[in-house]
């Protein structure tokens, strides 16, 4: 800094030693914290949110789900709203997990309560491979009828309500298994049976 004559600093260069530290504090307050807030609310102005429906809520799809009816060995419809998006897997695994749930009308689901979605993956070939955990076995006796119905409830409601599934593949716990309970071969990839559909 400059001095005068009589070695003592002289008054400009106090000011702008001043302004300097009052600068260099400025400088460490805004990347220490203080610009913090702006950055966050820029960060979340450019986040895309949720699709709002009508009301200003989260998107919905409309699913079609395949129970059975005591009073035969029909599978029969039932219709549950569900999250939109984002891929048409995810909006498969929401569908299977309230086909596990069960009916909300009195129908019967063919498969354990306890059985969790595991993944779904749906491939560019329109094959949809669906695991379950292996609840889906061992929390169930499952008669040919009623296994049957588990894995056409499970095929109809996939194809049923995603354009891009065409068959459909099912393991448990990641690995192929012969059969749900003795009596359907699940080492092939199954293609949808409205026929098993009550009309």
């Amino acid at each position: 800094m400059a001095k005068n004559r009589k070695g003592n600093i002289s008054r400009p260069a106090l000011v702008l030693g001043g302004l300097t530290v009052v600068l260099l504090v400025l400088v460490l307050i805004f990347f220490s914290g203080g610009g913090r807030e702006k950055v966050k609310r820029f960060v979340e102005a450019n986040v895309p949110m949720p699709q709002a429906g009508a009301e200003g809520s989260a998107a919905v799809k409309t699913v079609t789900l395949f129970f059975l009816a005591d009073a035969d060995d029909l599978l029969h419809k039932e219709t549950r709203e569900i999250a939109a998006g984002p891929t048409a897997a995810e909006e498969a695994e929401r569908a299977l997990a309230e086909l596990i749930k069960g009916s909300e009308k009195g129908l019967v689901s063919p498969l354990p309560p306890q059985t969790r979605v595991r993944q779904v993956f749906v491939g560019k070939d329109g094959v949809a491979t669906v695991d379950f955990s292996r609840d889906i076995v061992e929390k169930f006796s499952y008669g040919s009828t009623m296994e049957i119905s588990a894995v056409y409830a499970v095929v109809n409601t996939l194809t049923f309500n995603f354009k891009e599934v065409k068959r459909v593949v099912i393991l448990v716990e990641g690995a192929e298994k012969e059969t749900l309970g003795g009596h359907v071969d699940l080492s092939r990839a199954f293609l949808p049976d409205y026929s098993l559909v009550a009309k």
